[in-house]
């Protein structure tokens, strides 16, 4: 049998127990603590375990047993109040708001008692001589809850009339409350102006900001803030995901995920807590869990995909459309019973309004990556065929439109459209069909030459071998993008000879437009690799017969189309002969043609020309216009991935620019279309990790964190290399300082640092094992400090780094885990290292100096905290080493220090 705690024991054990995480654990303990205090039998012990009981409880999902601690608390105040001593007596009274609360959250208690409970705790006010204040804020919530308007205001009216006292709600929680009354009214400006201090941090507590931020995401959406929204989701959500007392606020973030296009984070937001589905012991909270369940689930089975496996309560699988009808009906089962006590239809009322509730933003990028739903919901913009005829003969003849009138990825995405719906209807296709559809497909995906074999093959069939010619040509061309110049070289050679063949002169309007093909691929691989002078010569050739053909035939579209291309080449022709404002006007030109001639996206590869010579001219201003040039010449045409690239690098242009805002905005949509193109791991991982630096160099701190968390799930040494790790490790662990998350930040130090003990310079490595040891000893983890202050000096001295040297040895001996003779072995072998080092520290003698004055200065107060008599001593060398040094500041400070202590 163990032996029975002393009080002192039994507090620093209640102290343990509630910095432990909210759970079920927290609470078995408190009952054990509560049965060691009985046999303590020290009256103070006991009411001290209740309490601390009753507040885990209360923090927990176990809120319906907190009634049986508090009844005993009261009992025993009511026949020896002389026990409780005065925190005691205060913490008594206080959580008199708790038990009104948590009565009306248990539809199992009957309304009369919840009455004759907030009777009672006004007369108990009354006696004690406190402010009603906290008596009306409970009477306002079991109006509100009622539906009692009237009650309501008049209660929600005398709460903000009567004076506060320090029975009244924490000022940051009594806002939360009366921002959510107006945000309830739909009063959602003053709802905000009301969180203001809760949201910029001014006013926290245990709970706080984290309900506040929880609350303003759907007001912020519905006043069009939803950039503010998204932050405060980012930022709330790290707060309260691991709290289980803060069901209702998780459930709030879950919910805005499911309001702005975020269903896929919704899922899994909900797979992080699969308890939350089926734990009763609140059923407020379990009631508001289950709304939005439904609601996520609701929103699924209208994007089409009610099949998709998702998580749910633990027992079966789940799809999105079973776990709807499941989640629906208990969250009116419960909601039935809350009516059923009230005699109302009030709460079943505003669980159908939550669950029933429309998307309030189309498409909110969060920035972090989560796994796409399994059956993919199309995000495509929509093509002109889309807007047309959708029977199958009609989709066909569009496609056959635009195919001559403008191509590219708006003719490519007219046939695919066409394709399955003569598929759809039976339509037997023509082998030309067919053709134009396995070419434009060639077009727009990576085959590098196999899908234009079979177009060609097809065109030959069709009996058009012009258009074979310029299939084969565009398959010449895709395997040299593919890097294989050889075979390009290879593959272009028969097509272009069979043209030159034919010669140019009885071409007409129609024959000249696969010419144009086999040209323009011609010059275009001449162009690429090591282009020499006579490859640029044959190039050259190619764009002019190119032109020549565009002035003989110019109401061909098609034409007008490759004549702008043309343009380009010469452009890159240009710049291969160092003529790099030639090329400029070039660029411009063939921007301009392509706009003329109705292909906007076909421009976007001369913006990204002339950004690049920007870049080289470090014209920032006009990169940047070029870059958003490009953004709108391919909007809505423009593959995602390709969107991705060009965010991301005016992500980049804008941070060389001094412009974090923007820099973080662009960066967070090369996130969301990296993920749409299902390249979250690669190019998605980079635009969060550049992404969560632009928001740490903006102090956006939990923000930053949250991205880098997700960044780091996917960043792998392969891919992007060690140096993006460790930096996204460090960026990391300078949030968590920020957030004062200690532990967690010396573990992002530790693993970046783990990294970077490989690298031939070791700086960084010494950098990050002073920052660990720094946190570790912020975290209370003394012991675990002094073993990375020992690992940091040492990297510190191979470095020759002396004075970092110097700090180490002193933080250490200021560790809690340091004794009398600990603390003077680090005081004496820093004093050493700087007195050793100061014959060779040339121009860092004056540096040197003033560190060995810190150390002689602080090793004085910790001598004298220990009444040693040297203490003196090292304050007569601080001065003389400040004085040295030529710190006259420091050095009269030290006398002052001297001066006291002899005093």
């Amino acid at each position: 049998m163990s032996e029975t705690m002393d009080l002192d024991a039994l507090r620093h054990a209640m102290a343990e127990n509630a910095a432990r995480p909210e759970g079920p654990a927290r609470g078995a303990r408190a009952e054990a603590l509560l049965a060691e205090a009985e046999r303590l039998g020290v009256a103070l012990g006991v009411i001290e375990a209740l309490s601390h009981q009753l507040q885990m409880y209360n923090y927990s999902s176990e809120k319906d047993k907190m009634f049986v601690p508090f009844a005993r608390l009261l009992r025993m105040w009511d026949e020896h109040p002389e026990d409780f001593d005065a925190y005691e007596t205060h913490s008594l009274h206080w959580v008199f708001k708790w038990m009104t609360n948590g009565m009306l959250n248990q539809p199992h208690i009957p309304l009369a008692s919840i009455e004759k409970w907030l009777g009672e705790m006004e007369h108990r006010y009354k006696v004690a001589g406190h402010s009603e204040r906290a008596v009306r804020m409970s009477e306002f919530y079991v109006a509100d809850h009622l539906g009692d308007e009237e009650r309501a205001t008049r209660a929600y009216d005398a709460w903000l009339a009567a004076d506060r006292d320090d029975k009244a709600d924490c000022h940051a929680c009594e806002l939360n409350g009366q921002g959510a009354r107006q945000a309830d009214l739909r009063h959602d400006e003053r709802a905000l102006e009301l969180w203001g201090p809760v949201l910029a941090g001014e006013l926290t507590c245990a709970h706080e900001p984290h309900a506040a931020l929880a609350s303003s995401l759907l007001p912020l959406l519905r006043l069009g803030r939803p950039e503010e929204a998204r932050a405060n989701h980012l930022r709330g959500l790290r707060l309260v995901r691991q709290m289980e007392s803060m069901r209702g606020a998780f459930a709030s973030h879950v919910e805005f995920c499911a309001l702005t296009g975020n269903e896929a984070r919704a899922l899994e937001l909900l797979a992080e807590r699969p308890a939350y589905f089926t734990d009763s012991g609140d059923p407020q909270g379990l009631k508001n869990f289950l709304a939005v369940t439904a609601l996520v689930m609701d929103r699924l089975v209208g994007l089409g995909l009610g099949e998709q496996r998702v998580p749910g309560p633990a027992g079966r699988d789940w799809t999105a459309a079973e776990l709807a009808v499941h989640a629906r009906g208990e969250a009116l089962a419960v909601a039935a019973r809350f009516d059923a006590r009230n005699g109302t239809d009030v709460v079943s009322r505003r669980v159908r309004e939550r669950m029933d509730q429309r998307p309030l933003v189309e498409r909110l990028p969060l920035g972090v990556r989560v796994a796409r739903p399994s059956v993919a919901v199309p995000v495509a913009p929509a093509s002109p065929a889309d807007a047309g005829p959708r029977d199958a003969a009609s989709l066909v003849a569009e496609a056959r439109r635009l195919s001559a009138a403008t191509g590219g990825p708006v003719a490519a995405r007219a046939w695919a459209t066409a394709a399955r719906a003569a598929q759809d209807e039976g339509l037997e296709l023509t082998v030309r069909d067919r053709a134009e559809i396995a070419d434009y497909a060639a077009i727009h995906s990576d085959d590098t030459a196999g899908g234009f074999d079979r177009a060609a093959a097809l065109f030959e069939e069709a009996g058009d071998p012009a258009e074979a010619r310029a299939a084969r040509a565009r398959g010449a061309f895709a395997l040299a993008r593919a890097g294989r110049l050889d075979e390009a070289r290879a593959a272009i050679r028969e097509p272009y000879e069979q043209v030159v063949l034919d010669g140019f002169a009885e071409l007409d309007a129609e024959t000249a437009r696969p010419v144009t093909a086999v040209l323009t691929s011609r010059a275009r691989i001449l162009l690429m690799g090591h282009a020499g002078d006579e490859d640029i010569a044959d190039a050259e050739a190619c764009v002019r017969e190119l032109l020549g053909l565009a002035e003989r035939f110019p109401d061909v579209p098609r034409l007008a189309s490759q004549a702008a291309a043309a343009r380009g080449m010469l452009g890159d022709i240009a710049v291969h002969r160092g003529d790099d404002e030639g090329a400029r006007a070039l660029f411009e030109g063939a921007v301009e043609a392509h706009l003329a001639a109705e292909r906007p996206w076909a421009a976007v590869d001369c913006d990204m020309r002339l950004v690049g010579l920007a870049r080289e001219r470090g014209d920032l201003d006009e990169g940047e216009r070029r870059l958003r040039a490009a953004l709108e010449h391919g909007a809505g045409v423009l593959e995602p991935h390709d969107v991705a690239q060009l965010q991301l690098q005016l992500a980049e242009l804008l941070a060389a620019g001094g412009d974090a805002r923007g820099a973080s905005d662009h960066a967070l949509e090369a996130a969301h279309w990296a993920d749409e193109a299902g390249d979250g791991a690669g190019l998605g991982a980079w635009a969060r990790f550049q992404l969560g630096g632009h928001l740490l160099g903006q102090d956006r701190h939990a923000e930053a964190a949250e991205i880098l968390e997700s960044a780091l799930l996917d960043l792998t040494s392969d891919d992007h290399g060690d140096g993006a790790i460790v930096q996204a490790r460090w960026w990391l662990g300078d949030c968590a300082r920020a957030l004062g998350e200690h532990l967690q930040s010396a573990e992002a130090w530790l693993q970046a640092a783990e990294l970077a003990q490989h690298w031939p310079e070791q700086r960084d490595h010494a950098m990050l094992a002073n920052l660990a040891a720094d946190a570790l000893d912020r975290a209370g983890r003394p012991e675990d400090a002094d073993r990375a202050y020992v690992r940091a000096g040492e990297l510190w001295a191979s470095l020759g780094r002396t004075g970092a040297v110097v700090r180490c040895l002193r933080a250490r001996a200021w560790l809690d885990s340091a004794d009398a003779d600990a603390e003077r072995a680090c005081m004496e072998a820093a004093i050493t290292g700087c007195e050793e080092a100061l014959p060779d520290a040339g121009d860092d003698r004056a540096a040197l100096l003033a560190e060995l004055g810190h150390t002689h200065r602080q090793f004085a107060q910790l001598l004298a905290r220990r009444d040693a008599p040297d203490a003196q001593e090292h304050l007569e060398r601080a001065a003389a080493a400040f004085d040295e040094a030529g710190d006259t500041e420091a050095r009269d400070e030290a006398r002052e220090a001297l001066e006291a202590l002899r005093g």
